[in-house]
């Protein structure tokens, strides 16, 4: 303030203060953040009765003003990005189309027109061969050299788009000056393709480029077929495809580039497919497992040595994450099927099991494998995918080894062990991977129709069973709620267990009724005995099967005050009586009829006696007791 100008002392602290607002709201606009306890307070109430310099010292004496920090900082110059200059582009739409739209189209113009005044010139044989190579090096090079100019400019893309003109002209030169004129040898047009590629690579690593770098990796794959003289050049394709590949794993990890290993690995599938169809006889199987093993290592660590990309929300780019799961699973499936198919026909029964277990033990290392130096740890979903690959290749391991009956308990036992595993560390992941091996174990057992034995119980099919009813049992116990201890409560634990127990009793159903069936059958197969009496037997050995193993599991379900097992038991009992009402009556003979009447009216009136005392206080209780 000054004050030897007119006015009163307020007009001048108005004044003061509508300056320090206009401070503040520039401040704002150029991303100054100011708290609400700084903002500057309103001036006192002066009297204008005081002079001024009383005022003045009153004032200096109140509560100073808070000002920012901020506002005696340099004030840092507007940081104009090119999305915002394009919404301040104030140039008129006759401007623009002649500064920008009339530039590119005259660029495309004279391409075209060069490219048809080099085709006349080479018609009219104006140009020999070796001149047509080099004006097209030429082109190339001044159409690289040109495109620096407009990405000076800030036209970037356009810039990229010579770039990739310019490097197509060169492959193309090089390769007719090897295919077409036969000036150079394949060999010098391999390297000057590499030399491009190279070049190109260099540029999308200086220039932080991506989209170079895709053409680039372009271009690299497209230089074998370029080259290609028709023969095998198995050990030059590998070790060139080895060296693009490694080169782009390293730009990866260098720049958060994750899409670049999609273009290296479709390209070297691509190649490798191909040559393998052309080429491969078992006499080159050793050399071509080294290149798998080579290109199926590169692509095992590449997800857990690619630079991560992370957005401003904390979460990776869809990239980056598609790197991580669609990769893996893709590699892991080519390297299985590969190596299968190096595998000699003779031993391929015994090894390729053992290969099925190797790639299991591979991903259960990468699983264990901690971080060093460039190699960073596994993400959950990683992890989770690399437990997931190795259960699989177990899981495939069975199939390949073994048939019939020990392809079941294969699957039976490994879900048991799955289970058991997932209950100790606490995986979810493992727990599902477990059901579907139970799953499989099971549908395997019920579709595979094994021969009967000439010896009741003491036989393969019954044993095989019996593995069954033991693996659902331990299900059972393994998943009953007391003893599933969770860090956080898992729902579906009683369903698991109440499936788990209805397997069972399904299961001895199915194979107790098996070996009534084929120890009658045996005992009447050969004889000249009437078949009718033979039905009679089997009939009433059925019956008396049910009536038993329904009271067995009403027994338990009272014992351990279990309403599903009680249910179970009445469940299968009412099955018996209408066995035996509607079957029994019209099959049996007078004895067995008796017999299985008599037996059933037995077991009824005990059951209904022992619910009648109410032993376990059912009808206060309700349904409690389950």
């Amino acid at each position: 303030m000054d004050p030897d100008s007119p006015g009163s002392v307020e007009e001048q602290l108005r004044e003061l203060r509508s300056r320090v607002q206009i401070i503040e709201d520039t401040l704002r606009a150029r991303g100054v953040a100011f708290p609400v306890s700084q903002k500057i307070a309103p001036p006192p109430t002066v009297h204008t009765t005081e002079s001024p310099d009383a005022t003045i010292a009153a004032q200096h004496a109140a509560e100073p003003v808070a000002v920012p920090a901020a506002a005696y900082a340099p004030i840092p110059p507007p940081a104009f990005s090119a999305k915002s200059a394009e919404k301040r582009d104030t140039r008129s739409l006759e401007s623009r189309v002649g500064s920008q739209w009339f530039n590119r189209i005259g660029i495309l113009a004279i391409l075209i027109g060069m490219a048809w005044f080099l085709k006349f010139a080479i018609d009219n044989e104006w140009i020999g061969p070796l001149g047509r190579v080099v004006i097209g090096l030429m082109a190339g090079v001044g159409l690289i050299v040109w495109s620096e100019r407009f990405r000076a400019k800030n036209y970037t893309a356009f810039s990229f788009s010579l770039k990739a003109v310019g490097t197509g002209v060169l492959y193309l030169s090089l390769w007719a000056s090897f295919s077409l004129y036969h000036l150079f040898p394949a060999p010098v047009a391999f390297i000057g393709m590499i030399a491009v590629t190279a070049f190109n690579g260099y540029l999308a690593w200086a220039q932080d480029a991506e989209l170079l770098a895709l053409y680039a990796i372009v271009g690299a794959l497209g230089t074998p077929l370029l080259v290609s003289t028709g023969q095998n050049h198995e050990v030059t394709l590998f070790s060139y495809l080895l060296i693009l590949d490694v080169t782009v794993l390293m730009l990866a990890m260098l720049k958060p580039w994750s899409r670049l290993l999609f273009g290296s690995f479709l390209g070297t599938t691509i190649y490798f497919v191909g040559w393998w169809i052309e080429f491969y006889s078992q006499a080159l199987a050793i050399r071509t497992a080294f290149f798998l093993l080579c290109f199926f290592l590169i692509f095992a660590f590449a997800p857990r040595l690619v630079r991560t990309n992370v957005l401003e929300s904390g979460k990776q780019t869809g990239w980056h994450a598609f790197a991580t799961i669609v990769l893996p699973v893709c590699n892991a499936a080519l390297g299985f099927v590969g190596f299968y198919g190096l595998l000699e026909p003779k031993t391929e029964s015994w090894t390729a099991p053992w290969l099925a277990v190797a790639f299991a033990a591979f991903y259960l290392l990468l699983l264990r494998l901690h971080a060093a130096g460039r190699l960073h740890e596994s993400s959950m979903a990683q992890s989770s995918l690399h437990l997931s690959t190795a259960v699989v290749f177990l899981t495939l391991a069975i199939p390949l080894k073994t048939q019939g009956r020990w392809l079941t308990i294969g699957w039976l036992v490994e879900g048991a062990a799955l289970l058991w595993t997932a209950r100790r560390i606490h995986s979810r992941l493992l727990r599902v991977l477990s059901f579907i091996c139970l799953v499989l174990g099971f549908l395997m057992l019920i579709a595979n129709d094994m021969p009967a034995s000439l010896v009741p119980i003491f036989n393969e099919r019954f044993g095989t069973y019996c593995v069954a009813i033991t693996v659902f049992g331990f299900v059972a116990w393994l998943s009953y709620p007391s003893r599933a201890e969770e860090p956080q409560p898992v729902p579906g634990w009683t369903v698991v267990s109440g499936t788990a127990v209805l397997i069972v009793n399904l299961l001895i159903l199915i194979a107790v009724s098996l070996e009534i069936h084929a120890f009658w059958s045996e005992q009447w197969r050969g004889r000249v005995i009437d078949y009718r009496s033979h039905t009679m037997a089997a009939q009433f050995t059925y019956s008396a099967f049910f009536m038993t193993f329904g009271a067995i599991l009403l027994g338990i379900g009272f014992w351990r005050r279990s309403g599903f097992l009680r249910w179970q038991g009445l469940v299968l009992l009412a099955f018996a009586i209408g066995k035996v009402f509607i079957v029994d009556m019209s099959e049996l003979s007078q004895g067995f009829r008796i017999l299985s009447f008599l037996g059933l009216g037995a077991l009824l009136l005990a059951v209904s006696f022992v619910y009648q005392r109410d032993w376990l206080n059912l009808r206060s209780h309700g349904s409690e007791n389950s």
